[in-house]
């Protein structure tokens, strides 16, 4: 191949596009010229270099390949109007970054430049900017990775808003890659404000082809975004991973005072301790309100349709993360109600089965597990036992009449209206991305044999996968129109559970503490240990934190966290089904706690104990537990 160009004249057309080979097929790169001073080919005539000029230096990106070089055009670019906008489509996007350096980490941007083709349906993009990892277990466990990537100006991307910043999910769990998208466009069509857009892109990561991604807004305040006042508003999260637990260092985060739930602040960012607080405090107001079962304060308080549309979603999608909880938003503006959304990370629900789920890919096998169960308020035949916050207002007679109004308002057209808009995505995909994508991550899970040796081997194909999930919505949908017609309409007698009272005597800690029978598993309070406490008996920090058994022995770890144990009748520990209580956490003072639904009975008292130790020496903490 000749060298086309070394430099660009003055008088060049607008736009240029490279056109590369994969698959058989030729990809455009577009590139805008203005941006880039010159091009060149290095000195073998292996790749083709574009440069731009920065501040003190001149800046390398875009490399490509001359085997894969097809050709180079020049056109001048088309506004949107003059586009076909079908949303539908699988674009293409080229990321290549400074250096050709690999995408390692979640904390260190790198810098990059974008190349966007619209495909004739919205106007192409190229710039520059940053991007980085992003996620928790899907950047973790997951071979293909998802990203953040940040613009260096704000841009119109595919016919959405002007934003700086984007995300790229790689949906590797899923694959169908249209669990976020359909949970997105159910969210909208509810109603459910700032709810996220999708477009799907198949993408090139300096020339090597990565899959295929969904393209959709970062969740943050902002004109176009979450569009609250940015001083005066907050968003924030319900989220295990965020919250104080599982991200001890954070200075965002914080327990709530009423119900124990894992608050993390999103925006606005670098808030002040008397902010927090401040936050904290007055989402406790809220919190107080949920648990008097007071419909009009609630009302005045929060937006109640957006929290139905938001717990409907959850159940009708057997999104089972609202246990931890994760992912959940929601925000409020200066001086008005807190409202729930936007909708996030959707990927852990449609039956997910959790068994290995690092490696697991099956969904869709049981469409009659309930999240809240066919009685909320008390979680009668619920798969889990969530946080009480969620299901206080079920003893509320006018909420569960709005709730039942509600979910037969969407009902006959949840399911229907919105498969009709995910087919149109599946139609496109079907025409090549699909195959693309699987064969760059092949989707297999083995079961069964016997130490790694033997067992069936699972090839995933998306087609089975949609048809799968198709056919479970329906069924899903048609089984909750018969759960939700039956929730009881009751009032139920408000049980107040007061904080537990943490009392030091005699060189042992005591806690008196009430549970709420209904509230099972999770229960509306935690065991908060003062430090200066333990340190104070123990002449330093503890080692260890152990349970012991009715005899002072050393007992075994039975919970779910680092610390703790189930307890049975006798004080002793013992395996779950066999106990009544627990106390788990993965902090040395402040601890969760809760009954096992079957064994206990309101008006049981269990008196357990927890012992810290710092060499010889120990403190136990001894807790009595009085269940309502």
């Amino acid at each position: 191949m000749s060298v086309l160009f070394i430099a660009l004249l003055a008088d060049a057309q607008e736009w240029m596009k490279v056109y590369r080979n994969y698959a058989n097929e030729a990809w455009a790169i577009p590139l805008q010229i203005g941006q880039f001073s010159e091009f060149e080919f290095v000195d073998d005539e292996t790749t083709l270099r574009g440069y731009t000029l920065k501040k003190d230096s001149t800046e390398l990106l875009v490399p490509f390949s001359v085997e894969y070089l097809d050709s180079i055009t020049f056109a001048n670019g088309l506004t949107d109007e003059e586009k076909g906008h079908n949303r539908y489509r699988v674009f293409t996007l080229h990321v290549t970054t400074e250096g050709e350096a690999p995408i390692v980490e979640k904390e260190t941007w790198i810098p990059c430049y974008f190349s966007l083709d619209g495909k004739g349906e919205y106007s192409d993009y190229s710039g520059t900017g940053r991007i980085r990892g992003r996620g928790n277990s899907s950047w973790k466990y997951y071979k293909k990775k998802p990203y953040k990537f940040k613009l260096d100006t704000k841009s119109k991307l595919l016919g959405l808003d002007k934003a700086k910043n984007w995300n790229l999910l790689s949906n590797y769990r899923d694959v169908t890659d249209m669990m976020n998208v359909f949970a997105f466009e159910t969210a909208r069509w509810m109603g459910m404000p700032n709810t996220n857009h999708t477009r799907f892109v198949e993408v090139f990561l300096n020339g090597e082809y990565v899959g295929v991604y969904q393209l959709t807004e970062k969740i943050e305040i902002g004109k176009n975004r979450v569009n609250i006042d940015e001083v005066g508003g907050v968003l924030m999260s319900f989220d295990k991973d965020d919250g104080p637990e599982l991200s001890p260092e954070a200075t965002d985060n914080f327990w709530s005072e009423v119900y124990s739930l894992p608050m993390c602040v999103k925006e606005p960012e670098d808030l002040s301790t008397a902010k927090m607080d401040s936050i904290r405090e007055d989402f406790a107001v809220l919190e107080r309100a949920v648990q008097s079962r007071d419909y009009a304060l609630v009302d005045s308080l929060m937006d109640i349709p957006s929290f139905i549309s938001i717990l409907q979603l959850h159940e009708f999608l057997y999104n089972v993360e609202i246990d931890a909880p994760r992912s959940l938003y929601m925000y409020k503006d200066k001086g008005g109600k807190y409202t729930f959304g936007p909708v996030w990370d959707w990927d852990a629900a449609y039956d997910f089965d959790w068994s290995n789920w690092t490696e697991n890919h099956t969904y869709f096998s049981d469409y009659k597990e309930l999240i809240y169960g066919k009685d909320p308020v008390k979680a009668t035949g619920a798969s889990y036992h969530i946080n009480k916050f969620f299901r206080d207002m079920f003893g509320c007679k006018e909420f569960v009449a709005q709730y039942k109004k509600a979910w037969s308002d969407v009902s006959d057209s949840i399911y229907v209206r919105n498969w009709a808009e995910i087919q149109k995505y599946i139609d496109e995909m079907n025409k090549g991305a699909y195959d693309r994508d699987v064969k760059a991550w092949p989707l297999e899970m083995t079961t069964g044999g016997w130490w790694g040796w033997g067992g069936e081997t699972t090839t995933f194909v998306p087609s089975e996968e949609v048809e799968k999930m198709k056919t479970w919505l329906q069924r899903r949908k048609n089984y909750l129109d018969g759960i939700i017609a039956n929730y009881p309409e009751e009032e139920e007698e408000v049980v107040t559970i007061e904080a537990p009272v943490v009392t030091v005597k005699d060189g042992a800690i005591y806690v008196t503490a009430t549970m709420d029978f209904s509230g099972g598993y999770s229960q509306g309070y935690r065991i908060n240990i003062n430090e200066s406490d333990v340190t104070g008996l123990l002449g330093g920090n503890p080692s260890s934190l152990q349970p012991l058994d009715a005899d002072g022995e050393v007992g075994w770890n039975t919970a779910a966290g680092r610390y703790g144990a189930w307890f049975d009748e006798y004080g002793d520990t013992n395996e779950w089904g066999w106990s009544h209580v627990y106390i788990e956490s993965d902090e040395l003072y402040s601890w969760k706690y809760g009954c096992h639904p079957d064994n206990c009975k309101a008006g049981d008292k269990h008196t357990v104990t927890m012992q810290y130790q710092r060499g010889s020496k120990t403190v136990n903490v001894i807790v009595t537990f009085t269940i309502k």
